[in-house]
């Protein structure tokens, strides 16, 4: 998109996340959703402030977890510009994590995103990504564990015709991300990591601060 066409590469930014999730007792039902702040440079030159939420079901022995979601996004232009626009998304996803080896803590996510942008035509997007968390010490993710944290993102758009004679390209962006966790308790951990996105225009390095919180 033209408000990205002037981004600087070289300078990394900075996102700060907070991830939390709940299941009722004796329940298959529950909770989860993401705050995010992501900025340009590190502070004062916001990028996107993400808002989201939805409510999930886990199908007994099935291995899969799946959510109906609501997302609310303003996105801010680079640089010294105050210009934002806005986003309203519906999304539903797919998440199944299993165990290799013992100690690989693999999960995959299926999502599919029905996405009301400003200033455009109706547009939806696949995206699929992989996580991998591997202990440091021993072969749990148990209280006081430092562990190592991958994940690969691909994102595709549904429409290339987004209105008003423009277009988006089929492919719409990849996210390669590596950090460092901390399991604090059974319910807190932290993860600090660097996470480069590149999409049809631009690539560019983020640091990525964030908080997994099971209420």
């Amino acid at each position: 998109m033209e408000v990205f066409s002037q981004v600087e590469e070289s300078k990394t930014g900075a996102w700060y996340m907070y991830f939390f999730s709940h299941q009722f007792k004796d329940s298959q039902w529950g909770f989860q959703g993401d705050f995010q702040y992501r900025d340009w440079q590190g502070l004062n030159d916001m990028e996107q402030l993400l808002l989201r939420s939805g409510v999930t079901f886990s199908p007994k022995d099935a291995g899969v977890k799946f959510t109906l979601g609501y997302g609310n996004v303003t996105t801010g232009e680079y640089g010294d510009s105050n210009n934002t626009f806005s986003e309203n998304r519906i999304y539903q996803e797919a998440l199944i994590s299993q165990k290799l080896g013992g100690r690989f803590y693999l999960t995959h996510r299926f999502r599919y995103e029905q996405r009301f942008v400003e200033h455009q035509d109706f547009r939806t997007r696949y995206r699929y990504n992989i996580f991998l968390n591997i202990p440091i010490q021993g072969k749990e993710l148990a209280p006081k564990i430092f562990y190592v944290a991958f994940y690969n993102e691909l994102f595709i758009n549904g429409q290339q015709d987004i209105g008003d004679g423009r277009s988006v390209e089929l492919f719409d962006r990849n996210r390669t991300y590596l950090g460092l966790g901390y399991v604090l308790n059974p319910k807190i951990r932290f993860q600090l990591g660097w996470m480069n996105q590149k999409t049809d225009a631009w690539g560019k390095g983020q640091w990525q601060i964030s908080m997994h919180h099971n209420l």
